[in-house]
């Protein structure tokens, strides 16, 4: 089992100036960190995946697309748009010596057409998602759909929807995450959820029903954590948590009240939560 953080708790450009957060990561037991990639200069993640190797942090990455390169588009050229961005994204985590791109990498983020996806944007999105996963094979970088709830996206909103997604593109570079956060809105059985999709899942978030501490809110941790140990998952559980350090990510997520003492506090308590929960 590898533990994660996510860097975007602190920031949404991880550059030199994060380094004494990242030895602290290292110093509390994290495995790694997950990089947030909006800014896609390879020059500028390789030179943090040096500081990483320094410092003795893996590392994973996320990202997601906008209405100008929405891989489901029914404009082609904004679809092309989208295929070329994923290349460039997986082009900087390769740099940075992540093998893994995670996020709502299907569709447009908090973009929605008014009714659910169409026969035609699955087609579209399955085609724009293989072209990408092509690419993510030359660099040994796998692809990771995340589905989000209803309230941030339309097109992938449950465990099984994304998996019968990974499933019909069948490329072993697109495969896909669970996180604990949109689970707790959309699925009626996380146990069920969680079996029913396991053969595509390659990465987890651990986040709380408010964004906050893991554990301090009312997710289904114990069947959570059971179902991971019946699973004999073996991959990264990284805490995804948000609060009020970045205005336009608090505004993104609608983070409005700060919900947990400090920064460190949640990373702290968040890894000690993880490894109980996996060791009871």
């Amino acid at each position: 089992m590898k533990y994660g953080m996510n860097m975007l708790l602190w920031a949404s450009d991880v550059t030199e100036e994060h380094a004494g957060i990242l030895e602290n990561l290292k110093k509390w037991g994290y495995d790694g960190v997950e990089l947030p990639v909006f800014d896609l200069d390879p020059a500028k993640f390789a030179r943090l995946g040096k500081m990483l190797d320094a410092i003795g942090l893996e590392r994973t990455a996320v990202t997601v697309c906008s209405d100008a390169d929405n891989p489901i588009s029914a404009d082609p050229a904004i679809r092309s748009a989208g295929v070329e961005r994923l290349k460039k994204a997986i082009d900087t985590v390769a740099a940075a010596g992540a093998n893994l791109l995670c996020g709502p990498l299907h569709s447009a983020l908090g973009t929605f057409s008014g009714a659910g996806p169409t026969a035609d944007e699955w087609k579209w999105g399955l085609d724009s998602l293989t072209k990408a996963a092509d690419h993510a094979a030359k660099n040994n970088v796998t692809l990771v759909c995340e589905y989000l709830n209803r309230f941030e996206c339309y097109f992938l909103t449950s465990a099984a929807d994304d998996a019968r997604f990974c499933r019909e593109a069948n490329h072993p570079n697109l495969k896909m995450m669970y996180d604990t956060f949109h689970a707790n809105i959309e699925e009626k059985d996380l146990a069920a959820a969680m079996k029913g999709c396991w053969d595509q899942v390659v990465h987890v978030h651990i986040s709380e029903n408010d964004r906050s501490t893991p554990g301090e809110g009312h997710v289904d941790w114990e069947t959570t954590f059971k179902t991971l140990k019946e699973l004999k998952y073996d991959g990264w559980l990284t805490v995804e948590a948000f609060g009020l350090a970045l205005p336009a990510l608090a505004a993104a997520t609608k983070i409005w009240r700060r919900m947990f003492p400090t920064e460190e506090y949640l990373a702290q308590n968040a890894l000690a939560f993880m490894k109980k929960g996996m060791a009871d």
